[in-house]
């Protein structure tokens, strides 16, 4: 199964993800200009990365095709946490599949 698949910048919606600088990303504004004398119709997309939060942005035609990251969501529930570690152990309510990751601990 892809991690990502490819969409044009037109079929891209607020609130959804893309990659920007192999990074996932959500939209959180879309602009577009008409198709002037020059050229074809452009996008401005900006987004946030998921992980650190820092702004990034995509110019380009309406047409162009960007990577865009399938995102399972799932509902798990927390078995454990691991302060030591820093980790949390997670089941996965669908298949009972449990799994850790790493937590950031709190300031």
């Amino acid at each position: 199964m892809a991690e990502w698949e490819m969409k044009e910048l037109r079929e891209l919606k607020i609130g959804r993800y893309v990659n920007i600088d192999d990074c996932p990303c959500k939209i959180i504004s879309i602009t577009t200009s008409k198709p002037g004398k020059h050229g074809s119709a452009k996008a401005s997309i900006e987004a946030t990365d998921i992980f650190t939060g820092q702004k990034r942005s995509i110019n380009a035609p309406v047409s162009a095709k960007v990577q865009v990251p399938v995102i399972d969501k799932r509902k798990g529930q927390v078995i454990s946490i691991d302060e030591a570690n820093n980790e949390v152990q997670i089941m996965d309510l669908e298949t009972f599949e449990t799994f850790s990751m790493p937590i950031n601990p709190r300031p």
